[in-house]
């Protein structure tokens, strides 16, 4: 309708759709600004401000070329937005202004604020990038880089990756198909571009207890869900998440939440997983007086010794666990339900009683050999494992660890049957034992690479 209303005022050459949707701005620039103009004085004008757009252009790359020690990554100039450090290219005025946000560096060369309006086709896709597999391999550390590693992203290219969420009008990243607990992404991502990092815990947490747990070890159905991933790359989504949790976690934002009044009623919560975490959470700050039971000897279930040490830091989990104990939930470890506690016991002494229990049966394989030495669970495996380290790191592990029931894959071949996040953290445990080598086998077909034409959301 604009394009018609405009017709008598000017001539536009429209390209062919797809042209046509990624030059938009610049149509719309044409049309908001000259609509009033006549034909004439408007080509004169659209003639003009061309070449004043290539004058900047130009202008802009000269200053950017004589000025390369300013450029993070100016080595790169021309060759994408992306510098030799991996984040976008940065510029800024003076070789003293660090004060105001820098320039940055879009797909098509030019230098300019972040904007959010077109920023899915101004920035490129930029996750922050695990750490280089040649040092990782050699610790227990996690996969993401810390602060002041060289990987790390700033806040600025926090911000560029927030500017790429293009507010959809139907986002289905935060519906059940994207996040099973719908989170509120285009709200947060929001948020963060406008760098109110505060507001966002608060939005993350209104949906997500352990948003630090999620945005480690969660596999993301959101990106592959993200709208922008249509036509383009998705929003980095996952790395937005752990940013926000973690900046919150840094500034002292998350403390304890007291319940202001109790309810005086009394819950046993049986597993202390994620599930029975979360649970033991909502019930809490509904008023009631939670005691989680856990048969290990450490609080966190699947969280502490299901997943490896380099996917998820034990020391995040306890940190969220103390937080929980400073909101009023007790914890009792070593409770064996059925064993050393009695069932009948905590259903007279409790108002409710919550099984949130994982499975700890694994599924066995009955094939010929699969009695033969040296095939085992990967739980039994990756437990194990995990164990030693804690010990290692608590200074114990001369006076508890159970030698002979520790399974180790140093110097042999190893197979792994499965090819999920649990034989993944088999792949990698395996690694870092110093494996002579690692095979997977997997019975489901390879994944593409990139979003298949089979899975439009």
């Amino acid at each position: 309708s604009i394009l018609k209303r405009e017709r008598s005022h000017i001539q536009l050459h429209l390209q062919p759709p797809l042209c046509l949707f990624a030059g938009s701005s610049l149509v719309y620039k044409q049309i908001h600004i000259y609509h009033t103009v006549p034909r004439a004085t408007a080509t004169t004008m659209l003639a003009t401000t061309s070449r004043r757009q290539v004058a900047r252009a130009a202008s802009a790359a000269t200053r950017v070329m004589s000025t390369s020690s300013h450029v993070k990554g100016a080595s790169q100039a021309g060759k994408g937005p992306i510098g030799q450090d991996g984040r976008h290219e940065i510029w800024r005025e003076d070789i003293y202004d660090h004060d105001n946000e820098p320039k940055v560096k879009r797909r098509d060369g030019s230098y300019a604020s972040v904007e959010k309006l077109r920023g899915f086709l101004n920035y490129e896709r930029n996750p922050e990038p695990y750490r280089a597999p040649l040092e990782r391999i050699m610790d227990w550390e996690e996969l993401n880089p810390v602060e002041d590693h060289e990987r790390h992203h700033t806040k600025v290219e926090k911000k560029i990756q927030a500017a790429r969420c293009m507010d959809c009008g139907t986002p289905f990243c935060q519906t059940h198909q994207g996040c099973p607990v719908n989170n509120l992404i285009p709200e947060w991502n929001n948020l963060v571009y406008n760098d109110q990092w505060q507001e966002a815990i608060d939005r993350l947490h209104a949906t997500n207890n352990f948003p630090e747990f999620t945005g480690r070890v969660c596999p993301a159905p959101c990106e592959g869900s993200c709208v922008a991933g249509l036509v383009d790359s998705p929003v980095s989504i996952k790395h937005i998440e752990y940013s926000i949790v973690d900046e919150a976690w840094n500034n002292g934002w998350i403390t304890p939440r007291i319940p202001a009044t109790r309810t005086g009623m009394t819950v046993a919560v049986v597993g202390s997983g994620p599930a029975g975490l979360a649970c033991a959470d909502e019930l809490n700050q509904a008023g009631h007086k939670v005691t989680v039971y856990e048969r290990a000897d450490r609080i966190g279930g699947l969280l502490m010794y299901g997943i490896p040490n380099m996917k998820l830091e034990k020391e995040t989990v306890d940190r969220r666990v103390n937080l929980l104990r400073e909101e009023g939930i007790d914890f009792v470890t070593n409770a064996d339900i059925g064993v050393n506690v009695d069932v009948d016991e905590l259903r007279a002494n409790n108002d409710a009683l919550v099984l949130c229990m994982g499975s700890t049966k694994p599924r066995d394989l009955p094939v010929p050999g699969r009695e033969l030495k040296g095939v085992h669970f990967a739980m039994e495996f990756l437990t194990a494992n995990q164990k030693r380290l804690l010990m290692t790191k608590d200074g114990t592990l001369e006076s508890k660890w159970e030698k002979d029931h520790f399974i180790t894959a140093e110097g042999k071949d190893v197979i792994v049957i499965g090819g999920g996040d649990t034989g993944t953290d088999c792949l990698g445990t395996s690694m870092r034992h110093r494996c002579k080598s690692v095979t997977n086998f997997e019975l489901m077909p390879q994944p593409p690479m990139e979003r298949a034409s089979n899975n439009p959301w």
